[in-house]
């Protein structure tokens, strides 16, 4: 008892003794948060003077200061010169990449004004390149329609650059000035007479502020000017890099505006109708235009637009359309005695199967929803668009009767491979079900609820499956072995895709159920890994993979979850000590390089060549390929929308022709070996 007492005595003063040391700790914090509360003053406020808010902090302007942050720089100036083309003055626009990694953008509209600004005293083009919010967008008159940050972006440019010059051709005189880092250098000098019109504008980007990177993509750039020919009808726009021994220029120019977009984004497709069916109209001040084609593909590509800007999170325009879209056809189909009365009406996916559309709006005070202006939401667009799109769609549709029939006959087919899909699904809950609740008995899951932690590995076979379920961390790292090379979906029908076991244990391990209730917010897993065999099938059915979920799970693949494995290639060993290789056009370089590094005298060391990932055991595999702290996995993103629906399709589709011309032009880039 004595003991007893004692012990309890002492717990007692030990739990006084940390009950004090807390309180000395909150009187403590209490005591420097007063400290601090006084220091803080007026004399603490910083007011950053002129362009030095866009230094201090660029990626509020341009997103962020990586590549993609660079590249901004270049449409931003590009803007301006749309803007001018956009209000009937400029109609070439030339784009250069300098040896210097530089760049250099020439229109042939009317100039910046160089005339003294009134609310500033300094000449407008000064104004332009040195003030936020400065420029022609802003209800005084200069433009109807624009693009581009809404005013900010050449003073943002100028800011972010080392050195900016511009040289502006205006009423026969030509005026230069020039910057370093948003300040002027000199006041706008006359140079002297001229008998062009336009603006130059030459810069350089800060590398103290784009560290990652300030080299030009040219591909990139290209893309973009490519797209912007597209949507401004008869616009002459070319791009030029400069930096190889031989300049390389691309120039564009369509008549058919977003017309010919369609066609160029079906030219390895097999068409329903020639040409794309285009309307247009205006309405408010609201110019609408809307090109759009049908193929024998089972999936849709919709392209929307507000001011050039490509809105790829849709918005009011893209609802407007799809609406109109969908009540016309049913409307015709009627009427037409195509549907018959007592038969339901097409839904929107039906009538979308299979269709290509570019819809582009100019909106004189468009609104973006997010920073990013990947939305529109303008309330008034979606009726103005419907209206206007319905009606032109009405008369085309009554005007070419066989292309509406093709239409219909398209949309009915859909239809009845969607009610076909709806009954396999259902037969497929019963059977095996799409439900988390009953997952696939080969998934070896992990014990890891949370999905921003856990990991699924998709592996070809049961060798490679058994080698991954043996050497992964059970706790955050999920095992599903895929036999053989999955469905093609690029030429299946949703009730054959539905029907596909492989693919069914996909989407149920996944969560997010498929087709019209996926829901990538139930996603179990944040990491979808594709790792197969470096070898010809290994590499066919990663592109199987990658066309389902592309086509499928397109969410995911957005939201950055889908991930390819790297495997090594080789392993070269000498006594306990390996290097792996991994597959790469200077594979066969290293392999050499390493073996000859790792020659001992007498002693060479030993090369293995993993032709599957069956041929490594589990602690190899592990350490090579799954574990986190050591691992190189590349991550798939969609950067060009358009350009990987052509990629797919001419891979995956049923075209041969332009598959075989794509090998024929890569196959010396192949890594593989056959």
């Amino acid at each position: 008892m004595k003991k007893s007492a004692q012990l309890i005595l002492g717990n007692k003063k030990r739990f006084i003794l940390t009950l004090e040391n807390e309180a000395n700790d909150v009187i403590d914090k209490a005591q420097d948060l007063k400290e601090r509360a006084a220091e803080y003053d007026a004399s603490q406020i910083q007011v950053l003077e002129g362009l030095e808010a866009v230094r201090m902090r660029p990626g509020m302007y341009i997103g962020s200061t990586s590549a993609e942050g660079l590249h901004h720089l270049v449409w931003e100036i590009v803007d301006n010169s749309i803007d001018e083309a956009l209000a009937g003055f400029a109609t070439h626009i030339e784009v250069f990449i300098e040896p210097d990694n530089s760049i250099t953008v020439i229109d042939d509209g009317r100039g910046i004004p160089v005339g003294i600004q009134e609310k500033t005293g300094r000449p407008a083009v000064e104004t332009v390149f040195t003030v936020l919010h400065a420029g022609g967008k802003f209800g005084g008159g200069g433009y109807k329609v624009s693009g581009g940050l809404h005013g900010v972006g050449s003073s943002v440019v100028n800011a972010l650059s080392t050195q900016l010059d511009v040289n502006v051709f205006t009423q026969g005189k030509q005026y230069f000035q020039e910057y370093h880092r948003g300040i002027v250098g000199e006041d706008l000098k006359l140079i002297g007479d001229t008998d062009k019109h336009g603006t130059t504008v030459h810069f350089t980007p800060d590398p103290t502020i784009f560290t990652e990177t300030t080299e030009f993509e040219f591909e990139k750039l290209a893309k973009r000017v490519r797209e912007l020919a597209f949507l401004n009808r008869g616009l002459r726009i070319s791009i030029t890099d400069k930096r190889p021994d031989e300049a390389e220029t691309l120039h564009y120019h369509y008549e058919g505006g977003i017309q010919s977009y369609v066609a160029y984004l079906n030219e390895k497709k097999t068409a329903l109708f020639e040409p794309a069916i285009f309307t247009e109209g205006e309405m408010d001040g609201i110019a609408v235009e809307v090109a759009m084609q049908y193929t024998g593909d089972y999936h849709s590509t919709v392209l929307s637009f507000a001011n050039n800007i490509s809105t790829h999170e849709g918005g009011t325009h893209e609802q407007g359309f799809r609406t109109a879209l969908t009540r016309v056809i049913n409307n015709y189909a009627k009427t037409n005695k195509l549907l018959k009365e007592n038969e339901e009406n097409l839904t929107g996916d039906d009538v979308r199967e299979g269709l290509t559309a570019v819809i582009s709006v100019k909106h004189p005070n468009p609104q973006f929803e997010g920073q990013t202006k990947t939305k529109l939401g303008n309330s008034e667009v979606s009726g103005i668009v419907n209206k206007l799109f319905s009606e032109e769609l009405t008369t085309f549709l009554l005007e070419n009767p066989q292309v509406a029939r093709r239409i219909v006959e398209k949309g009915i087919l859909a239809s009845k491979a969607r009610i076909a899909a709806k009954r396999a699904r259902e037969v497929t809950r019963k059977k095996s079900g799409l439900e988390i609740s009953n997952l696939p008995g080969k998934l070896a899951d992990c014990s890891s609820n949370d999905p921003t932690q856990t990991e699924i590995f998709i592996v070809e076979g049961d060798s490679a499956g058994g080698s991954a379920k043996s050497g992964r961390n059970r706790e955050f790292q999920a095992i599903l072995p895929i036999r053989g090379k999955i469905l093609n979906v690029e030429k299946a029908s949703m009730d054959k895709i539905l029907a596909n076991e492989e693919i069914r244990s996909l989407f149920t391990a996944m969560g997010t159920g498929f087709g019209a209730d996926f829901d990538v917010s139930k996603a179990r897993y944040h990491k979808l890994v594709i790792m197969t065999d470096a070898d010809v099938d290994g590499a066919h059915i990663r592109t199987l993979l990658l066309t389902l979920f592309y086509r499928y799970m397109r969410p995911v693949v957005e939201a950055g979850y889908v991930y390819i494995a790297q495997p090594p290639i080789y392993g070269v060993k000498l006594g306990d000590n390996i290097t792996y290789i991994q597959p790469g056009v200077n594979q066969e370089q290293e392999l050499q390089e390493t073996v000859a590094s790792m020659t001992n005298g007498n002693r060479k060391p030993i090369v293995q060549r993993y032709k599957g990932l069956g041929e490594m055991d589990d602690h190899q595999l592990w350490e090579t390929t799954m574990d986190p702290e050591y691992r190189t996995m590349a991550q798939v993103s969609v950067d060009d929308a358009a350009e990987a629906d052509q990629i797919f399709d001419m891979l995956m589709g049923d075209r041969v022709e332009p598959r075989r011309d794509f090998i024929e032009a890569n196959a010396q880039y192949s890594t593989i070996d056959i």
